[in-house]
Protein backbone atom coordinates (compact mmCIF):
# COMPACT_ATOMS: atom_id res chain seq x y z
CA UNK A 1 0.00 0.00 0.00
CA UNK A 2 1.03 3.81 -0.82
CA UNK A 3 -0.43 7.15 0.09
CA UNK A 4 0.59 9.59 -2.44
CA UNK A 5 -0.14 13.67 -2.03
CA UNK A 6 -2.41 14.81 -4.67
CA UNK A 7 -2.12 18.88 -5.14
CA UNK A 8 -4.85 21.04 -6.94
CA UNK A 9 -3.45 24.26 -8.43
CA UNK A 10 -6.62 25.49 -9.09
CA UNK A 11 -5.23 26.97 -12.53
CA UNK A 12 -1.79 27.58 -11.54
CA UNK A 13 -0.63 23.43 -12.21
CA UNK A 14 2.01 24.19 -15.42
CA UNK A 15 3.67 27.16 -13.18
CA UNK A 16 4.19 24.83 -10.25
CA UNK A 17 5.78 21.86 -12.11
CA UNK A 18 8.03 24.52 -13.79
CA UNK A 19 8.88 25.86 -10.28
CA UNK A 20 8.85 22.29 -8.70
CA UNK A 21 11.72 21.45 -11.68
CA UNK A 22 13.97 24.17 -10.79
CA UNK A 23 12.97 24.33 -7.07
CA UNK A 24 13.81 20.67 -5.91
CA UNK A 25 14.34 18.78 -8.86
CA UNK A 26 11.28 17.53 -9.62
CA UNK A 27 10.74 15.23 -12.13
CA UNK A 28 7.78 15.09 -14.78
CA UNK A 29 6.40 11.02 -14.67
CA UNK A 30 3.52 11.99 -16.68
CA UNK A 31 0.84 14.65 -17.76
CA UNK A 32 -2.47 14.58 -19.24
CA UNK A 33 -4.23 17.67 -20.26
CA UNK A 34 -8.12 18.29 -20.38
CA UNK A 35 -7.91 18.24 -23.97
CA UNK A 36 -5.82 14.93 -23.72
CA UNK A 37 -9.20 12.82 -22.33
CA UNK A 38 -12.66 11.80 -24.47
CA UNK A 39 -14.75 14.23 -25.29
CA UNK A 40 -17.06 15.16 -22.04
CA UNK A 41 -14.57 13.19 -19.65
CA UNK A 42 -14.40 16.12 -17.11
CA UNK A 43 -16.90 18.22 -15.78
CA UNK A 44 -16.84 21.60 -13.32
CA UNK A 45 -19.69 21.71 -10.65
CA UNK A 46 -21.21 24.26 -12.81
CA UNK A 47 -21.91 22.16 -15.85
CA UNK A 48 -18.78 23.92 -17.96
CA UNK A 49 -16.20 21.82 -19.58
CA UNK A 50 -12.27 22.76 -17.72
CA UNK A 51 -9.87 24.61 -19.79
CA UNK A 52 -9.08 22.18 -22.69
CA UNK A 53 -5.12 23.56 -22.22
CA UNK A 54 -5.28 22.97 -18.36
CA UNK A 55 -3.68 19.89 -16.59
CA UNK A 56 -5.97 17.26 -15.82
CA UNK A 57 -3.45 14.74 -14.41
CA UNK A 58 0.14 14.53 -13.46
CA UNK A 59 2.84 12.57 -11.59
CA UNK A 60 5.80 14.30 -10.47
CA UNK A 61 9.07 12.57 -9.04
CA UNK A 62 10.29 14.06 -6.26
CA UNK A 63 13.57 12.12 -4.44
CA UNK A 64 11.98 8.42 -3.95
CA UNK A 65 8.36 10.10 -3.70
CA UNK A 66 6.18 10.90 -6.25
CA UNK A 67 3.35 13.92 -5.80
CA UNK A 68 0.43 13.53 -8.09
CA UNK A 69 -0.82 17.43 -9.28
CA UNK A 70 -3.75 19.31 -11.18
CA UNK A 71 -5.55 22.28 -11.95
CA UNK A 72 -8.94 20.58 -10.83
CA UNK A 73 -11.56 23.09 -12.51
CA UNK A 74 -9.50 26.03 -12.88
CA UNK A 75 -11.51 28.43 -10.20
CA UNK A 76 -8.21 30.36 -9.64
CA UNK A 77 -8.55 29.83 -5.75
CA UNK A 78 -6.44 26.74 -5.00
CA UNK A 79 -5.98 26.30 -0.76
CA UNK A 80 -3.63 24.51 0.81
CA UNK A 81 -4.54 23.60 4.30
CA UNK A 82 -4.25 21.14 7.38
CA UNK A 83 -0.87 19.95 5.65
CA UNK A 84 2.78 19.83 5.24
CA UNK A 85 5.29 18.02 2.55
CA UNK A 86 7.92 16.90 4.28
CA UNK A 87 11.13 17.22 2.32
CA UNK A 88 14.07 15.36 3.51
CA UNK A 89 17.50 16.57 2.66
CA UNK A 90 21.13 14.65 2.55
CA UNK A 91 22.67 16.89 4.05
CA UNK A 92 22.67 20.66 6.03
CA UNK A 93 23.93 22.24 2.39
CA UNK A 94 21.29 20.58 0.53
CA UNK A 95 18.87 21.65 2.87
CA UNK A 96 19.72 25.16 2.66
CA UNK A 97 19.77 24.93 -1.15
CA UNK A 98 16.13 23.44 -1.34
CA UNK A 99 14.53 25.78 1.56
CA UNK A 100 15.95 28.73 -0.21
CA UNK A 101 14.93 27.39 -2.87
CA UNK A 102 10.79 26.78 -2.49
CA UNK A 103 10.72 29.53 -0.03
CA UNK A 104 11.48 32.45 -3.70
CA UNK A 105 8.50 33.91 -3.63
CA UNK A 106 6.89 32.32 -0.64
CA UNK A 107 6.79 32.99 3.35
CA UNK A 108 9.23 31.76 5.56
CA UNK A 109 7.34 30.41 9.31
CA UNK A 110 10.77 29.02 10.75
CA UNK A 111 14.26 29.85 9.23
CA UNK A 112 16.21 26.63 8.91
CA UNK A 113 18.45 26.27 12.08
CA UNK A 114 19.28 23.28 14.17
CA UNK A 115 17.12 21.49 16.24
CA UNK A 116 16.98 19.06 18.86
CA UNK A 117 15.31 16.41 16.26
CA UNK A 118 17.13 17.51 12.97
CA UNK A 119 20.70 19.11 12.02
CA UNK A 120 18.62 21.43 10.04
CA UNK A 121 14.49 21.80 10.05
CA UNK A 122 12.72 25.06 8.96
CA UNK A 123 9.38 25.35 7.62
CA UNK A 124 7.46 27.47 5.10
CA UNK A 125 4.85 28.41 2.65
CA UNK A 126 6.13 28.26 -1.39
CA UNK A 127 4.58 30.75 -3.65
CA UNK A 128 1.46 28.57 -4.39
CA UNK A 129 0.02 28.04 -0.85
CA UNK A 130 1.77 24.76 -0.06
CA UNK A 131 3.49 24.56 2.92
CA UNK A 132 7.00 22.84 3.43
CA UNK A 133 8.83 21.61 6.12
CA UNK A 134 12.86 21.05 4.92
CA UNK A 135 14.77 18.88 7.21
CA UNK A 136 17.91 16.62 7.93
CA UNK A 137 16.92 14.39 10.42
CA UNK A 138 19.63 13.91 13.50
CA UNK A 139 21.16 9.70 13.37
CA UNK A 140 20.39 8.40 16.67
CA UNK A 141 22.60 7.43 18.80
Amino acid sequence: MQTQPYLFFDGRCEEAIAFYRQAIGAEVVMLMRYADGPEGSAQCPDGTQPPADKVMHACLQIGSTQVLVSDGFSGGHPEFKGFSLALSADDDTAAKRLFDNLADGGQVQQPLMPTFFASSFGMLVDRFGVAWMVLVPSTPG
